[in-house]
């Protein structure tokens, strides 16, 4: 499995609107259109731009690939995030995932 890690920021005021735009509208669109999609987190940290990681998940690097297009580290911002955001990695970072959290009976 692959993580796809890539950090946005906002402006204080736009950072719900953005959250909610990532849960209600990118996690679930991925979900429908890209195979090999496993969802993903969205980490959030308060300051004077509120910063976002956000980290999808993938099967394979052609899952990513599916996603992002041949050039799979350049980010995908759709237009409304890119209202919301006030700057982003150029590139996203890709990690194989070797180890993962066990459920906790």
């Amino acid at each position: 499995m692959i993580a796809r890690l890539w950090h946005g920021w906002t402006a204080p005021e736009d950072s719900d609107a953005y959250e909610r735009f990532l849960r209600d509208t990118v996690f679930p669109g991925a979900a429908d259109r890209i195979p090999g999609f496993r969802g993903g987190s969205v980490l959030r940290r308060a300051g004077d731009e509120v910063e976002f990681l956000v980290v999808t998940l993938f099967d394979s690097l052609e899952s990513v690939r599916a996603f992002a297009g041949d050039d799979y580290e350049l980010p995908v911002i759709e237009p409304e995030a890119e209202r919301l955001l006030t700057r982003g990695d150029e590139r996203a970072a890709h990690y194989d995932i070797v180890v993962a959290p066990e459920r906790v009976r």
